[in-house]
């Protein structure tokens, strides 16, 4: 089975799609990564390179969130198509949703891992601007033209319902990552805290007003500048900047981390905190239904505006070990498995290949009749 993949470089999405070619790799599946969004970094490149079922081709077009896509959109739709005119794969897999109004010519499957309508309300409180229009119109129209569309929680399929309406035969299908690459070193005392620093719905900023009455320090991971804008960030407080680092990295930085914090006001899945818990992190997550899905009891929510609740929480874990160590949340984490999620795509991949038999079989059932 040969897929069209398409992904952006500047989020989880990456890390998404590459879990995912890596774990299908011993069923066959053959992957043509088409990349959008921002060029790849040298980290990336190597990612890539270890895949033997991966052939990457890279692009910048500007994704479908950012300033003034439409053109871009345009042009990558034009490439996309002729990457599939030249590779003839079998299905498309879209980490995005305009796109799936091409005329594709073989199934399509579309995975939901955010949207702006979604993040505007959970994040603003209020449905998004007018000015966000036309961006409803391509998103709705992406998700009506996909054979099948998946989401990482229900809570997100749920919001996805309320902004764009019903989703017919719309599938659960829960992110996972390889576990064998995740230890945990002697704990540190800091809290960390990563993901794109400009982004309202991560909520960082709580984070960096507790830092200085925190008895530990924090530190952040993660990019301060919003790629393809203007948008930048500057957090204030007892705050230690990392940068943007690669996978291999910030594993070491999991593995020393006592506390991952990630406060967030809105997160459909939150790979970050996978990758922390299974790295032996005390979790302190946003108090919200796409994390309390992913997580149960197996972390501690404070609510998203709650500074002091949030200070409380971490300071009360800095300052006792055997608290932290009970809150470790690896064992939960390793329920989520790359090879879990490679199997319930597997299965997608394959019931919507045998639909498009089935009605090339009956379609020529039919034209054979007619020609008789």
């Amino acid at each position: 089975m040969k897929v069209l993949l398409t992904a952006d470089t500047v989020g989880g999405v990456w890390t998404y799609a590459l879990e995912l070619a890596g774990a299908l790799a011993p069923h066959g599946v053959e992957f043509v990564l088409a990349t959008l969004g921002a060029p790849l970094s040298a980290a990336q490149r190597e990612e890539v390179l270890r895949l033997e079922n991966v052939v990457c081709h890279e692009s910048t077009y500007r994704l479908e969130w950012m300033a003034d896509p439409w053109e871009d959109q345009e042009r990558a739709g034009e490439w996309l198509l002729e990457l599939a005119a030249r590779e003839s794969p079998d299905l498309v897999h879209l980490n995005g949703y305009g796109h799936a109004s091409l005329p594709w010519g073989v199934p399509v499957v579309v995975v939901a891992h955010s949207c702006v309508l979604t993040w505007w309300r959970a994040v603003k409180g209020e449905g998004a601007p007018a000015s966000w229009e036309r961006y409803r119109q391509v998103v709705r129209r992406g998700l009506s033209a996909a054979d099948l569309v998946v989401a990482p929680t229900a809570a997100l399929l749920a919001a996805l319902h309320r902004e764009y309406g019903p989703i017919p035969g719309a599938r659960v299908i829960p992110n996972g990552v390889d576990t064998s690459r995740f230890w945990s070193a002697e704990k540190e005392t800091f809290v960390l805290g990563a993901g794109r620093i400009w982004d309202e719905a991560k909520n960082l900023a709580a984070l960096a007003a507790v830092a200085p009455e925190l008895p530990g320090p924090v530190y952040l991971a993660g990019e301060v500048g919003e790629p393809g804008g203007e948008r930048a960030t500057s957090l204030a407080g007892r705050v230690n900047y990392l940068g943007r680092l690669s996978g291999a990295e910030l594993r070491g930085w999991f593995a020393r981390a006592a506390i991952y914090a990630l406060p967030a006001r809105y997160e459909p899945f939150g790979l970050s905190a996978l990758e922390a818990g299974l790295s032996g992190c005390a979790l302190v997550l946003g108090e919200i239904p796409s994390l309390r899905e992913v997580w149960g009891d197996a972390a501690l929510f404070v609510p998203p505006g709650d500074v002091e609740a949030l200070r409380r929480t971490l300071v009360g874990l800095l300052g006792d070990n055997e608290e932290r160590a009970r809150w470790g949340a690896r064992a939960r984490a390793t329920s989520y498995t790359a090879e879990r999620m490679a199997v319930r795509y597997l299965e997608v991949y394959e019931e919507l290949l045998s639909r498009r038999a089935v009605r090339g079989s009956d379609e020529g059932r039919v034209g054979a009749g007619c020609v008789s």
